[in-house]
């Protein structure tokens, strides 16, 4: 189902608006609202991971149902980064995951001495901590990894935040008790293949694309993290569940491994108009289908459960859709 055209008027205003509003204001150093020109930047990820492809998918959506807009996808180091990009307006709207987002608005960590203004448009998916191995490394417990060459995902995202957080709540002390890297996807299924690393962490959706392909090799060993999940909640916050990644998944993978997992959210900045939040939640949410298309992770979106988040305000134009919806 589209947007209204209805919905397609009111974002138009909302643009045109904004941009004489732009005008008036005669460059005097104020950032606009977002997506007042009509172009909407959406930060994603690394093109090995899942936020990539989605965002892309997103973005072709938003161009096709709003009128007036223009979106693109571009490729970032994940949620760390997205949330400064919102905040600073290299961004209009970003992928960031619960845990990174909720450390943002408290302030807290990378974040400290910062104020984040952010806002969700809704839960969109899970993401499993999917931390990997080679069957050669002789790795499978996280306990294992003290000594090893080890990947936390690379600088500046969400996977590197978890990462940190369930070695050290194995005992294992990132600067001393490994040897550190910091890849994304891609690049540590790559590392993996040709030995340069032991064991890397992945925090994304099912499937990730790079691990599919490692999977191939046959090689391919999943290490176990839902153990640490509990410490973890008790420590961060509520947003740290366990979930199993489903035997078959990925090739060779026999059984059903339980894993960290943390709850994806899609943020902008505070300021972007109620209506422009309205009509890009529902653009996402009725369009299910066309972005499950590109990656199953969309099949997650549920207007119905999208509002029960906990660490971050709801954007008041998303509550609006998400209160039509429920009908």
């Amino acid at each position: 189902m589209g947007v209204t055209t209805r919905s397609r008027q009111g974002l138009a205003g909302v643009i045109a608006a904004g941009m004489l509003l732009l005008a008036a204001c005669g460059g005097g150093g104020e950032s606009a609202a977002p997506g007042a020109d009509g172009s909407l930047s959406i930060a994603t990820g690394g093109t090995g991971g899942v936020y990539y492809p989605y965002g892309g998918a997103m973005a072709t959506v938003l161009s096709e149902k709003l009128q007036g807009v223009t979106a693109t996808a571009q490729e970032t180091n994940a949620s760390v980064d997205n949330v400064l990009l919102v905040q600073d307006g290299g961004a209009d709207i970003a992928f960031a995951l619960g845990d990174t987002v909720a450390d943002a608005v408290g302030g807290k960590a990378q974040f400290e001495g910062r104020e984040i203004t952010v806002c969700t448009l809704g839960k969109l998916y899970n993401n499993f901590t999917q931390t990997i191995t080679t069957s050669g490394t002789g790795i499978r417990s996280i306990a294992d990894m003290r000594g090893k060459r080890v990947s936390v995902g690379s600088p500046g995202s969400g996977t590197e935040v978890i990462a940190l957080r369930i070695l050290e709540a194995a005992g294992i002390n990132p600067d001393t008790d490994i040897q550190r890297s910091q890849l994304g996807a891609g690049e540590t299924a790559q590392a993996l293949r040709d030995g340069t690393i032991d064991a890397g962490f992945w925090s994304g959706g099912l499937p990730t694309g790079a691990l599919v392909d490692l999977a191939t090799t046959g090689q391919m060993v999943l290490v176990p993290t839902g153990e640490y999940t509990d410490e973890l909640a008790a420590k961060f916050g509520p947003y740290y569940l366990t979930e199993e990644i489903p035997a078959g998944t990925y090739e060779g993978q026999a059984e059903a491994i339980p894993q960290a997992v943390v709850p994806n959210v899609l943020i902008v900045r505070s300021d972007m108009p109620e209506q422009m939040q309205q009509d890009i939640t529902r653009a996402i949410f009725e369009n299910k289908a066309q972005l499950a298309a590109v990656h199953p992770a969309a099949n997650d979106l549920d207007p119905a459960t999208a509002g029960d988040v906990g660490f971050v305000d709801v954007c008041p134009g998303a509550k609006a859709y998400f209160d039509q919806a429920a009908g």
